[in-house]
């Protein structure tokens, strides 16, 4: 079996070449991101993502450039942008985001993130994101951030609904049959608008709250919740509601174009019909023009057998009247062979044409 050694490849490849291709592999990386930094201003100057459906940027970054870090990334490639062009001529020292991170938390001071990037080049001619960080530093020195302790907010007990023991209520709804009589509540309501009443004659009935005195009843028609689980549970039917309305845009824009490949399909149908239907009448106008030229060639057969028949009974009728000696004089035998030859010629294209007409 045939082995390739790994030390007699590596030997036989150009280091130059390698690690000038992979530098540029890299560079054209960075060039591209730029071209999509330029794109994405586009989308969001021009607010493009409106026409799929998108409530705003960020929504649109979530969901279509997810596999390339969604809107955090976006973010970040847009700050970047933001300090090259801040930076005016020195930005073609930046050569992509992660230089331009360090220096973004100077756009807003031009002036000083000018001298930053000059100081990164008086270090280094070609400065790395380390060289940008430490120039930014020595511009503008961070503060250090004081530790701050938090204490982790208690969470309240949520607050249920207290049953008082031997709660006494009255019926107070003359339609029922224990109208004016007194109870006692001593279960926890099954729901928020029936009590369970023991009567003094041992009988439990469940009744409904409008059926007792309301001042008599005890229980909060409500469960009362803390400020801080009203707030959060507030969130979450918001969000709920976005959601449903969102895929409710889904679900209408998915029909839209649905019914839209329908009626297409519908009107390409109708077309290839037609176009059937149009060939099938042209083959029909190309048969009964054929059927008319027929009838036409019969017609005009017709007509020479009309004037052929007239011819023959002109020449009898000169035969006839004329004396045999006259004849003799002027027609010889040769012409009277064809004289009968062109007679029974006639005769058989008139009994050609009785078959044709009765075809």
């Amino acid at each position: 079996m045939l082995t390739l050694d790994r030390s007699e490849t590596t030997s036989a490849l150009d280091y130059a070449n390698l690690n000038t291709s992979i530098q540029e592999t890299f560079t054209a990386i960075d060039r591209f991101e730029c071209f999509a930094v330029d794109e994405i201003l586009l989308m969001r100057e021009q607010q493009l993502y409106l026409q799929a459906g998108y409530k705003n940027f960020e929504e649109y970054c979530q969901r279509e450039l997810y596999a390339w870090g969604g809107y955090r990334r976006i973010n970040q490639l847009l700050g970047a942008k933001k300090v090259i062009d801040a930076v005016g001529e020195l930005g073609g020292h930046i050569k992509n985001e992660r230089q331009a991170r360090p220096l973004l938390r100077l756009v807003k001071e031009p002036e000083k993130l000018k001298q930053a990037v000059a100081i990164a080049l008086e270090e280094n001619p070609d400065p790395s994101v380390s060289d940008f960080a430490a120039a930014a530093k020595k511009v503008v020195p961070k503060l250090p951030r004081k530790k701050q302790f938090h204490q982790e907010p208690m969470v309240p007990k949520i607050q249920e609904p207290v049953v008082p023991q031997k709660a006494i209520v009255i019926v107070s709804q003359q339609s029922h049959p224990r109208y004016g009589d007194s109870g006692v509540i001593e279960a926890s309501a099954p729901n928020r608008w029936q009590q369970i009443v023991t009567f003094a004659d041992g009988e439990r009935l469940l009744i409904n709250n409008a059926d007792l005195d309301a001042a008599s009843v005890p229980f909060t028609r409500e469960r009362n919740y803390p400020p801080e689980y009203t707030e959060a549970i507030a969130a979450l039917k918001e969000q709920h509601k976005l959601e449903l309305e969102r895929l409710s845009q889904e679900l209408r824009i998915g029909l839209q174009t649905e019914a839209i490949a329908y009626a297409e399909e519908q009107v390409q149908e109708q077309i290839q019909s037609l176009q059937n239907l149009y060939k099938q009448q042209r083959e029909q106008n190309v048969q009964l023009q054929q059927r008319l030229d027929e009838m036409e060639g019969l017609r005009k057969l017709e007509a020479e057998n009309q004037q052929l028949k007239q011819r023959i009974q002109d020449l009898e009728h000169a035969f006839v009247q004329c004396p045999s000696q006259q004849w003799g004089n002027t027609m010889t035998q040769q012409a009277t062979k064809a004289l009968n030859k062109q007679v029974k010629q006639a005769l058989e294209k008139t009994i050609d044409l009785r078959c044709l007409r009765r075809a």
